[in-house]
């Protein structure tokens, strides 16, 4: 199985603009993706941290990159092609809620 890292983008106005029960059914698949070993959050505040040339770390509050919508988690799923990784991905709560995930493969 190829490991993959996703990106949940979503605001509050999205998810709440979507019916409840499709809402309902998104957090249930959540819920089993997380049962069966899935490893995901929900997006607290970020920081940036640099250290170039090894100057020493610096930290500043806030996002590095920035999106028409707000990160709103992240998972790393276990999938045995993009295609699977997708269609799990696609159940969530950010892709059902008017947001949008991305899947990045990973590599060792």
């Amino acid at each position: 199985m190829a490991k993959f890292m996703t990106i949940g983008y979503g605001d509050q106005q999205g998810y709440d603009r979507t019916d409840p029960a499709v809402r309902d059914r998104a957090h249930a698949h959540d819920a089993r993706l997380r049962a069966s070993g899935v490893e995901a959050a929900i997006a607290g505040s970020p920081v940036q941290v640099r250290n170039h040339a090894e100057s020493g770390p610096t930290v500043q509050d806030g996002p590095f990159m920035t999106a028409a919508l707000p990160v709103a988690g992240f998972a790393v799923i276990e999938a045995d092609t993009l295609d699977e990784a997708v269609a799990l991905a696609a159940a969530t709560p950010c892709a059902v809620a008017y947001g949008v995930v991305e899947v990045w493969p990973l590599r060792d």
